[in-house]
């Protein structure tokens, strides 16, 4: 078995939440969209097991997305899993896709009761942890959040290394090589993830545009009919019956990614070009159906909404929020690749990045200005502007501005992809982005 595990490639970042959770009480949840890496990263803690004394027979994996499990009902997947236990002996369950298992939540939880394990499982729709399931596990589940590759991972896959060189002055810097040891240049591989983005399949059919996009389209439709269209069937809900407006939407949202949006401007438009006349009709408000698919996009984890946060007044706001897409190649499949838009699609990359990272997100609001990311955790605030080029001093001092009206002592950073100077400003840092991306 730990053979054929040997050939997985790291994510380090996951893994290590796994295992700081191993062998408590929680059940690990691990959830993201399609194709994000989930099923490896189960696999990787498998392995992990494997290397730290745990035998083949304690370990119990399933993948409900296979058919041989197809048919099964809560009762026979309880009445299979206790089979393979071993008695007096601590047990390790791995149930991949399990959403797709009506009733799994029970069988869980009398896993948790009538034996001694250690359960992790996956999801790729928020619904595997509604409101419903959250009470009947009474919080005893901890989420582990998977996104597709960052950048740094982007280049591992690919079969890119980082290293540090001295250069003249004696001056630390950091270049990539690849498998042949040879340099590659920066801007080249950071266009290549801005063109394909980061789903860890696209790897292992090669950065050529016909077969990652391919790639790309298969994993939207699985989004669209598995975890929406399908799901919204098995739930017995009539909210979500449109797959044309469905893709409207999607393409609406993809497209204006990092813009303030609200769902009265996406049904205006919606509604100018008849797409929710029908409903109109009916009664039903348009808000209220783009409200309902655009959560269906949520909880499938193919765009997500970031609050907008007023510095000064300290609350948040409840209008013109903005929406990201998951994974730019994703866009770009939708779209087709334009740079017309690289502002926004850098903003979109260091969003996803922050959340990596472990920080709580939102948009900054002072006065008439807007400060693009404000990231918090536990033990720090950063505030973040975000920018495509910072060489002319007429951007220089647009994005400047919002951070010299912020008053408090937390860190204030620009990430920019361009710059002439990386001296800060009034104790304002400036970052290159590709150094902040391969930190």
């Amino acid at each position: 078995m730990l053979k054929t595990l040997e050939a997985l490639k790291p994510r380090d970042i996951y893994l290590n939440r796994l295992i700081a959770f191993q062998d408590t009480e929680p059940v690990k949840v691990i959830t993201g969209i399609r194709r994000c890496g989930k099923t490896s990263l189960l696999k990787l803690m498998q392995r992990h097991l494997l290397e730290t004394g745990i035998v083949p027979q304690q370990i119990v994996s399933m993948n409900f997305e296979s058919m041989e499990y197809r048919d099964m009902d809560v009762q026979a997947f309880y009445n299979h899993v206790k089979e393979i236990i071993q008695p007096n002996k601590r047990m390790y369950l791995f149930f991949d896709e399990l959403q797709r298992l009506d009733r799994w939540e029970d069988a869980i939880n009398s896993f948790r009761v009538d034996f001694d394990c250690d359960i992790y499982i996956t999801g790729s729709n928020a619904y595997l942890l509604s409101s419903e399931y959250s009470t009947y596990l009474s919080g005893r589940y901890v989420e582990v959040k998977m996104l597709p590759l960052s950048f740094k991972e982007f280049l591992s896959f690919h079969g890119y290394e980082i290293r540090n060189r001295k250069v003249p002055g004696g001056e630390m810097k950091k270049r990539a090589y690849d498998a042949e040891g040879e340099p590659a240049e920066w801007e080249e591989l950071f266009e290549a993830f801005m063109h394909y983005g980061g789903m860890p399949g696209i790897a292992d059919v090669g950065l050529i545009q016909d077969r990652a996009f391919t790639l790309l389209d298969g994993i939207y439709s699985t989004v669209v009919v598995r975890d929406i269209l399908e799901r919204e069937r098995r739930r017995g809900q009539r909210q979500i019956t449109d797959p044309v407006l469905l893709r409207k939407i999607i393409l609406f949202l993809a497209d204006n990614i990092g813009k303030n949006t609200s769902l009265t401007s996406i049904s205006n438009i919606l509604v100018s070009e008849k797409m929710l006349e029908d409903r109109a009709k009916q009664g039903k408000p348009a808000t209220q159906t783009i409200a309902a698919y655009v959560n269906a996009l949520k909880e499938a984890y193919l765009f997500y909404e970031i609050k907008r946060f007023d510095i000064k007044g300290k609350e948040e706001l409840k209008t013109l929020g903005k929406y990201y897409i998951v994974d730019i190649g994703l866009r770009n499949d939708l779209l087709g690749y334009r740079d017309v838009d690289a502002g926004h699609m850098i903003e979109n990359v260091v969003y996803f990045e922050l959340l990596r990272r472990g920080y709580d997100v939102a948009v900054g609001k002072i006065g008439t200005r807007e400060i693009d990311f404000i990231a918090t955790n536990d033990h720090e605030k950063i505030y973040f502007q975000v920018t495509d080029d910072m060489t002319s001093e007429s951007t220089r001092e647009r994005e400047l501005a919002p951070l010299k009206m912020v008053r408090d002592n937390y860190r204030k950073v620009i990430l920019a992809m361009n710059t002439n100077s990386t001296a800060s400003v009034e104790g304002i840092e400036i970052i290159k982005l590709i150094d902040f991306l391969t930190e």
